[in-house]
């Protein structure tokens, strides 16, 4: 091959590899004021890290170019109470139009999937701020009226309602976008200072399902470290609380577990509901979950065509020695999950994991029926319930 063709082909090769991580970024301000910058920052979980800025022309148009090689929370902003929280990816083409006084609520956003969705989800946060401003200025119109304690609970109701439906809309914004960062950004939005729309103790299970999906997904990306550690954290503080840990009488629901399958694939817990389920917790390197796994095994065959199934959570510290594990011992017919965590797992603290092998049996609604079943008294139990 001519040398200079090879030049030239491993110059187009690098090229075009460093073009696909290049990120543009331009928009246009309506009523930019003059003498104005705009800033582009990096988004740190303690910090902004500036990267460019421009002053703003008559015209309003601005641009941007940055490398970035996998998904980053940036932000655009022209004061620290003017700004757009933007999640970029490689190779994106940014497109905003917005009011120079509010680039939070941008008119529209193209090219950015998750800066698109985060906008989403801050037209409907702004309503919610909306409607509670407007119960707080009747709350002033009243506060020399005579009928301002009856006037106080109703705001109150409508308050808690207006709470109540941005929790829930902000719950199944994450389980929608559960493998995508603007998930994390979900766990923090507030409606007013320090009020925050989900509750790190009440919501603890969401804050779990973040944790799980992105620790995975995003190890070593700042941001998802940071939370991984608050979560750690937070489990460790109150997970002496009842609620944090199922009770093993019978009746019980078990927590909602939501974590990848050696595909990648996130497989919840609740996603078998009708099926009597046996939740057990297993790891590659622990002798007597592999002891245990053929009892499993026989168990599957005999009843799986009778409405029972195995979600097997896995302790592994590697993906390899868990997929290994599942081969050796041909496990390959249920449901497996991991987070590869070892004991730093979310289902440890979640589950009050103190040893494995551990299992949990759950009814078709997903109650506890009973625990650690192992050998015969687990064939005995599934015989009882499948006669």
């Amino acid at each position: 091959m001519d040398k200079k063709l090879l030049v030239y082909i491993f110059t187009l090769i690098v090229f075009t590899g460093c073009k696909n991580n290049t990120v543009h970024i331009s928009g246009s301000l309506i009523g930019p004021s003059a003498g104005e910058y705009i800033y582009l920052d990096e988004l740190n979980s303690e910090k902004l890290i500036p990267v460019d800025s421009m002053k703003i022309p008559e015209n309003g148009k601005f641009s941007f170019k940055r490398e970035v090689k996998s998904p980053s929370f940036y932000l655009l902003k022209i004061n620290n109470n003017n700004f757009l929280t933007m999640l970029i990816g490689p190779g994106e083409k940014v497109a905003i139009t917005t009011h120079n006084d509010s680039l939070n609520y941008p008119i529209s956003v193209t090219g950015s999937e998750g800066t698109e969705q985060m906008a989403e989800y801050n037209k409907t946060l702004r309503k919610t701020i909306d409607k509670l401003t407007g119960l707080n200025k009747i709350y002033m119109q009243n506060i020399d009226s005579p009928e301002l304690p009856v006037v106080i609970e109703s705001l109150d109701s409508m308050a808690q309602s207006c709470l109540n439906e941005i929790n829930s809309y902000t719950k199944s914004y994450i389980d929608k976008n559960l493998t995508s960062l603007v998930s994390l950004i979900a766990l923090y939005q507030q409606v007013a200072p320090n009020v925050y729309v989900l509750n790190p103790s009440s919501d603890l299970k969401y804050f779990l399902k973040v944790d799980s999906s992105l620790s995975l997904l995003y190890p070593e990306y700042e941001p998802v470290a940071s939370m991984h550690k608050q979560v750690q954290e937070l489990v460790s503080k109150i997970g002496a609380e009842a609620s944090v840990a199922p009770s093993s009488k019978e009746g019980s629901e078990a927590p909602e577990i939501a974590l990848p399958t050696p595909e990648g694939d996130t497989v919840k817990l609740s996603s078998i509901r009708g099926s009597v389920v046996l939740l057990d917790f297993w790891a590659s390197w622990c002798s007597p979950c592999r002891q245990e796994n053929p009892n499993l095994v026989k168990a599957f065959n005999q009843y799986h065509k009778k409405g029972f199934q195995i979600y097997q959570v896995s302790l592994d510290k590697t993906k390899e020695a868990w997929i290994k594990g599942i081969q050796d011992d041909q496990l390959g017919k249920w449901i497996h999950v991991s987070d590869v965590q070892y004991w730093n797992s979310v289902v440890v603290p979640l589950y009050k994991i103190e040893s494995i092998p551990s299992n949990l049996l759950l009814d078709r609604e997903g109650r506890i029926i009973a625990s650690n079943l192992r050998g015969e008294q687990l064939q005995l139990k599934l015989a009882e319930l499948f006669k």
